[in-house]
Formats: structure tokens, sequence, C-alpha cells
């Protein structure tokens, strides 16, 4: 009778111990198997909402840090604008597919209508109404490019109207509504000056008049939610929203104008307020890189270029804030895949050896008959890889079930407690960013998938075959060291 015979009969007939070998790589490929499962999912899920997000990267104000040098103060001086000289130099990276840069301003308006959130509870900057402006060197702005808006009506700005900084503009369809306009009107902006007294009461001037014909209409593409989606995202979603519909998109060359006629009025009504005031228009440069891979790399290299001050923000950031509890979860996975190998490595190596000394008198007669000792050991490990491969296989199955309902559950509870404590912890600031579609929780929670995958079979099955034959090692070495004489005296 052959080895592959004898390893059959072998494992059918001893049926109680081939059972419990069978229970105790189910139960550790239950283990393996889950963890593979989560491991794999959460990579996906993170690999697909920074596609969905894109290669965007920008410069901003690291709060932080100046907090941090202003004993934690939140009054800024801040660092001085971007110099257009050094958003040029930091887009002739090779990482860098295109790019834009943004002049921005803000207007406290007196009798033109803003967009206010709907809350009884929260008064929003008291009587105080503004908006923001947000310039652009190209046609389509990096918030219509990114998908962060989209237009609804009329158009986008002309190459022409951006070269001549033309009084032309795409506004949000509630602010229009609100004023009762439409394409082609002229909109007109009334500014006004808020000084603040020694009483603490404030005092407001008439200043300017902007003059701007409407040529577009857009609604933001994030905010398109349900009702109850609404209700969740509480107070800071609403500012949000309140802050993006508030915003003017216009040409660099108008905004800059529209600035310096505000801060030369400034001047003129309020000597003290603008003394030893230099114009200094704040820039955001928006970069489109090749590849999402890029990010990092080229983060790194635009901070060397930043001045004291800055830092380097990229779309995929947004993924960082609200996936940390998909993050850890793959940590914590890859950690279990490690140590339940090890374990499957003792554990089954352990038991194997415990029925092999059973059977020493067998293998004593195999050997006094002349069996080769080779044919002996590969009996060994096939009677393994009968019983293992069946266990894999419905572990396979059990597995990647086990690991969805923990780790779908894990993810759930945890992006709760951190999107809370974001919400009590974030510092709102003012302007709305251009880096692409905002991510919250929920996106995360409903691309996170555990399912059957060609990888999550093929990792598996050679996680598991390959422990199976490491874990033979010891049993192999009891088999290498029989001695046939001594074991039928």
């Amino acid at each position: 009778m052959n080895y592959l015979k004898r390893a059959w009969y072998s494992v059918s007939r001893r049926k109680g111990k081939s059972f419990i070998l069978f229970t105790v790589v189910f139960v550790l490929g239950n283990v393996i198997a889950g963890a593979i499962a989560i491991q794999q999912s959460t990579g996906n899920v993170e690999k697909k909402m920074k596609q969905q997000l894109g290669a965007t990267v920008s410069a901003e104000m690291d709060i932080d840090k100046l907090m941090e040098e202003g004993d934690g103060t939140a009054s800024f001086t801040g660092p001085a604008p971007l110099k257009e000289e050094t958003i040029k130099q930091i887009g002739s990276s090779s990482y860098v597919k295109d790019y834009d840069y943004s002049y921005s301003g803000y207007l406290t308006v007196d009798k033109f209508k803003t967009y206010q959130m709907k809350n009884d509870n929260v008064s929003v900057n008291g009587d105080i109404a503004s908006l923001n402006l947000k310039g652009s060197n190209r046609s389509e702005a990096a918030d219509f490019k990114n998908k962060k808006i989209k237009l609804v009506e009329g158009r986008l700005v002309s190459k022409d109207e951006i070269k001549n900084g033309k009084a032309v503009a795409v506004i949000s369809k509630k602010v229009a509504d609100e004023n009762g306009l439409g394409i082609g009107d002229q909109m007109v902006i009334d500014t006004k000056m808020v000084s603040q007294n020694a009483d603490g009461t404030s005092e407001s001037q008439e200043a300017l008049k902007h003059s701007i014909e409407i040529v577009g209409l857009f609604e933001p593409i994030t905010l398109d939610k349900k009702k109850s989606d609404e209700k969740k995202g509480g107070i800071q979603q609403q500012f949000l929203e309140m802050d993006q519909f508030n915003t003017i998109y216009m040409s660099n060359k108008l905004v800059r104008s529209i600035n310096q006629q505000e801060i030369e009025k400034g001047k003129e009504l309020d000597p003290d307020a603008y003394k030893d005031e230099e114009v200094q228009q704040q820039i955001t440069p928006i970069y489109n890189l090749k590849s999402p891979d890029d990010v990092e790399a080229f983060k790194e290299e635009m901070t060397t270029l930043l001045p004291e001050g800055y830092k380097a923000t990229a779309s995929t950031d947004e993924f960082d804030k609200v996936g940390g509890s998909v993050q850890k979860l793959s940590t914590i996975s890859g950690y279990v895949v490690i140590l339940s190998i090890i374990a499957s490595l003792l554990i089954i190596s352990l038991v194997v050896v415990l029925f092999m000394r059973d059977r020493k008198h067998e293998w004593g007669i195999y050997l006094s008959l002349g069996e080769r000792r080779k044919h002996i050991m590969q009996q060994v490990v096939l009677e393994l890889l009968f019983i293992s491969l069946v266990a894999m296989c419905l572990s396979l199955i059990t597995g990647n079930m086990l690991g969805k309902l923990i780790s779908e559950s894990l993810v759930a509870s945890d992006a709760l407690t951190e999107l809370q404590q974001a919400a009590g912890n974030q510092l709102f600031i003012s302007g709305s960013s251009s880096l692409g579609a905002s991510l919250s929780t929920e996106d995360v929670i409903n691309n996170y998938q555990v399912k059957f995958s060609l990888s999550y079979i093929v990792t598996f099955l050679i996680s598991g075959i390959s422990t199976v034959l490491l874990s033979a090692i010891l049993p192999l070495t009891y088999v290498m060291r029989l001695n046939p004489k001594k074991i039928m005296m």
C-alpha cells in the first residue's frame, strides 16, 4: 500500500483525532481569515476614498503652530501672505499636473441679503452679514473642477473676463433667490465698516457699493443630502453650509480690485484702525497632482518652500480626519494575523506531535519493513493537508462573515466617537476649502465593505497552507528521530 492510500485511511479511520485536528484548524482559520478580510477591506476603503477625494494640495496657515507661538490665543497678526513667485516655484514640481491660485476677500454687507442657517437656538454673527470672495485665474475654478459645487444656471466666468478683471461673478442660487436676482442681473453689494467702541458696543458706517453682473448660479454638491442627514451634521455642518452658500466666484483681478477699494475706504473712514496698514491680500494656491500616490512626496517637497507659518494640506487629509477608526482597525488586524499565525504554528505542531506519539509502533513497523522515511514524512504532511484544506475552505466563509460583523460594529462605534470629539474640538475658520468634496464619517462607513475577493481567497489560502506546512516541521523531526529497533524491542 503506498503512502497516499495510507494517509487517506489514517484520516478516515481515526475519526476522533481527525475531528480534533479539524476543529483546531477551523477555529484558528476563522481568526486568520477574519483578520485578513478586515485588513484588506480597510486598505480597499482607504484607497477608494482617497481616489474619490482626488490628488489636490493647497497651502494654509498653520493655526496650531500660530496658537502655540501666541500662548494659546487666537489673535493672529498671521504670517505674511504667500507671494505669487513662491506659488509658481512650487507649481513647477514634477508631481504637479496643473495649478491655480485664488485671491480671497471678505465683505461685511449692509442691505444685501446673505444666506443664514436655520437654527432657532444659535445666533450667527449677531446682525453682521458677510460674503466671501474667491478668485481664480481659470474659467473653471477649483471648487467646480473638484466637484465641490456645480453650475445649475448660466455659465462660468470666461477667460477674457478673467484676463480683463471684468465685474462678473457666479453666486449661489440661494443667495440669488434671497435677493430676487437672476442671470444677467446686476447685483449691488453695499458694504459697511464695523468698528468697536471702548465701551464694547459696535458702530457701523456705510462704505462702498460694488456692482457686479451675475453670469452663473451654483449649488454645492456635498450639501445635496436628506434632511435626516443634515440633523446628524449638527451646528458645524450648518456653519460650513452657510459659508459655502455665501461665497462668490470671480476673477483674481476683480477680487484684488475690490479688496483694494475696501482698504482705501477703510483708511478714509477710520485712519487709526488702518494706521500702517499695508495692502496684503491672501492668496491660496491649488495644485492638482498627477496621482494620489504622489501626495505625501509633494507635501514634503512643498513644505520646504513654504514660508514660516504655513503648512501643506491635501484633499486626502479628509480621510485621515474621519477615517481614523478604519486605519486603527487595519493596524490591529495586521497584528492579529501575525499573532494568529504564530499561535497556529505552535498549537497545530503540538497537537500533531501528541498524536504521533501514539503511532510510533506504526512508524516502527513501516521502517522495519523497509519503508523509506521520506514516504512516512510525506504521509504525515498529506494527512495534515487532507484535514486542513477542508477546515480552511469552511473557515474562508465563516471567517469572512465573522470579520464583517466585528469590523462593521467597531468602525461604526469608533467613527461616531471620533466625529463627536472632532465636533467639540474643531476650530471653525471662515472661508470654504478648495480641496474638493468634503468627506463625512458616514461616507467612510458606507464605503466600508467586507466581501469575497480573489486577493482575499489567495492571501488566506497561501497563509493557511504555509502555516500548516510549517507546523509539520516539528512532527517530521519526531519521525526522523525514530529508531525502529528500539521501538520494536
